[in-house]
């Protein structure tokens, strides 16, 4: 897959989702648009948790572990450049590394995640 066909499949998803990491607690507002966007990709949750484990979580850790000092928004333009990078070499051994150790970079957003992945069965009618 080439890069422009990952921004184009993505891109969206990924940035909706990029809240998740922020130094604040994300708004309603976050909320209903990763939810709006996920829907609008008609992602199960096994995929869905899959894109943040593998997709997001190795890129977006670095973030939160950064000591360049507080942190309150990204630019997306250089976060879509690091995102594309990484999912270029996520396959073979790269893949099945950071689903070994996916944990530990979830575990700093994993309460978010859970809140989120709630408000979307709730989205769908679900139980959560």
């Amino acid at each position: 897959m080439d890069a422009q066909t990952l921004v184009d499949e993505r891109g969206e998803l990924w940035l909706a989702l990029a809240p998740l990491w922020l130094e604040r607690e994300p708004r309603e507002t976050d909320y209903a648009r990763m939810i709006a966007e996920i829907e609008r990709h008609a992602l199960s949750l096994r995929d869905l948790e899959w894109i943040f484990r593998l997709e997001l979580a190795p890129v977006m850790a670095r973030h939160q572990l950064s000591v360049a000092g507080e942190w309150r928004a990204f630019d997306d333009y250089r976060l879509m450049q690091q995102l594309v990078s990484h999912n270029l070499r996520l396959t073979g051994w790269r893949r099945k590394s950071w689903a070994l150790f996916s944990g530990l970079t979830t575990m700093m957003t994993r309460h978010r995640w859970n809140e989120l992945i709630a408000r979307l069965m709730v989205e769908r009618g679900e139980t959560p």
